[in-house]
């Protein structure tokens, strides 16, 4: 599918939670068909995800923090996968820079940073260093809840 404007600013008006297609075809003019159509099209072909988010900080007893992983290996990309499905892990990315993957953990009153760096961590080989950044106040940090 091509990403023209038009879709552009149907996604513009999803990111921000679920709004109608009869309320985003409204504001652009557009057919509702044409809207649930693209979206449809977007979501078939992996493009879009709706999904509900939550913001951490309106949880009580939840903490988002941010951990730089450092490797012994240049498999970044299969190491990332591995720590995907680490309990409490809510994205994670490969980048470029001191560090080799970029982890936003989601963590609760009964399961934190300890036990994810001795119950989870442990599992995965090639670990060179962790440096975890603990979020004091986050802006639009929006997270799917999985613990």
């Amino acid at each position: 599918m091509k990403i023209d404007d038009t879709t552009i600013a149907i996604i513009k008006h999803l990111r921000n939670g679920r709004k109608s297609f009869k309320l985003i075809a409204e504001s652009l003019n557009l057919a509702e068909n044409t809207v649930r159509s693209r979206v449809r099209q977007l979501t078939d072909q992996g493009v879009l995800e709706i999904a509900g988010l939550v913001d951490p900080e309106s949880i009580p007893s939840h903490q988002p923090v941010i951990i730089g992983v450092k490797l012994k290996t240049t498999d970044m990309f299969n190491k990332g996968e591995e720590f995907s499905h680490l309990k409490g892990v809510v994205s994670v990315s490969v980048v470029t820079g001191r560090y080799d993957l970029i982890l936003v953990v989601l963590f609760k009153e009964d399961y934190g940073l300890e036990e994810f760096y001795t119950e989870e961590v442990v599992k995965i080989e090639d670990v060179q260093s962790l440096e975890t950044f603990v979020v004091c106040k986050g802006y639009n940090l929006k997270v799917p809840y999985i613990l």
